[in-house]
């Protein structure tokens, strides 16, 4: 096996072992590193909840002398500043290491280069992008969040074979995926900093937005609600479960400070303002930078089909998997994936399949937006 054939190994270990994390790092990227000597592991690391402790210190820590002339592989460029802990890059030096093989650069201004340079100063050996695509997939959150103000975001919908996501009017709730569908759809949420939804959603499905799956029941997503006109019911389950779960609502820039604080001291969510677009709704790219402030990377939006347009159309959906049923509507409804949507979803300018399978009878697909 080649030099080059073994790191793309070791390196895809560690961005297996980074994706552990996923969802709980924010407001850091789930980093993975391992340190591999004479093609032995002796240490490994994941970032941890909250972003601490980093995973190079972890996986330093756990191979202890070890680590002496033995090669660390991260799959981003290890951190240069001083923040809450002191950077990586010192301790890298410190253990001996002799080599460092990353997957990527971290474009935050911090660190954008400075991290290989100082470790190259140091004399150690330096390889750099590793599985670049990969890590890039894995980290867009922290990329997005830094180059753009914005976390990345999964969009998911469901839909009949027909195309829909609903049925008419004041029809029953359409339930369209099985189990194993329902059951993905639970462990995105839980590689996910926050869910989202709009306010028909809120409004229409009451859900409550988080992870149920077994030996899972304490992990607690932020729940977010795009509610303009802050119509939902304090008395919703959304509302009556806001205490015991993180829960924002973004409204328009219009909702008066009174109606904010009856809703805040009757469910105890915390409410946002941001400014509303041309058609009057809470305005994308202020909801998705007040997620970013926040410090949210990763975003898993289920909303209707009227906020899925406008996350696909103006370029915030990063991902979409979309979810077809087995069992057709065979009648009128709502479309999943409106024409507009539609056209662009399908658009190889825009969009490149990237999985497909079958979630027992229901087929997921999954598509990636080119950058």
């Amino acid at each position: 096996m080649s030099d080059g054939d073994q790191d793309a190994d070791y390196m895809r270990a560690a961005l297996a072992l980074g994706r552990r994390n996923l969802g709980r790092a924010a407001p850091n990227p789930a980093v993975g590193a391992l340190v591999v000597r004479d093609g032995v592991i002796v240490g490994r690391g994941f970032t941890g909840a909250g972003g601490r402790p980093h995973a190079e210190t972890l996986a330093l820590s756990s191979a202890g002398v070890a680590a002496r002339g033995a090669t660390l592989y991260v799959t981003l460029e290890p951190c240069s500043h001083h923040g809450e802990t002191p950077p990586c890059v010192d301790a890298i030096i410190a253990s001996g290491v002799a080599r460092v093989v990353t997957a990527m650069d971290d474009p935050d201004p911090r660190v954008a280069g400075r991290g290989h340079a100082l470790l190259r100063a140091a004399g150690l050996e330096v390889a750099t992008q590793v599985l670049e695509r990969e890590a890039r997939r894995d980290h867009l959150g922290h990329l997005l969040r830094v180059t753009q103000g914005r976390p990345m975001v999964t969009l998911k919908l469901a839909r009949t074979p027909d195309g829909y996501a609903a049925g008419a009017a004041h029809d029953a709730r359409l339930h369209v995926t099985g189990p194993l569908a329902d059951a993905y759809t639970h462990m995105q949420r839980a590689l996910h900093d926050a869910i989202m939804v709009g306010a028909g959603t809120a409004r229409e499905d009451d859900p409550l937005m988080t992870v149920r799956l077994p030996g899972m029941e304490d992990e607690r997503r932020l729940r977010v609600v795009l509610d303009t006109r802050l119509s939902l019911s304090p008395g919703s389950r959304f509302g009556a479960t806001a205490r015991a779960a993180p829960t924002l609502l973004i409204v328009g820039a219009d909702v008066t400070e009174a109606a904010i604080k009856s809703f805040v001291a009757a469910t105890g969510a915390e409410v946002a303002r941001a400014p509303t677009d041309l058609l009057g709704r809470v305005a994308l790219p202020a909801a998705l930078g007040e997620l970013a402030r926040r410090g949210v990377t990763r975003v898993f939006c289920e909303g209707g089909p009227r906020l899925a347009e406008s996350l696909i159309t103006g370029g915030f959906a990063d991902e979409v998997i979309l979810h077809t049923g087995a069992q057709p509507l065979g009648g009128a409804g709502r479309l999943a994936l409106r024409p507009a949507a539609k056209a662009v979803l399908e658009d190889p300018q825009f969009y490149r399949p990237a999985e497909s399978t079958r979630l027992g009878a229901d087929e997921m697909t999954r598509r990636e937006r080119i950058a």
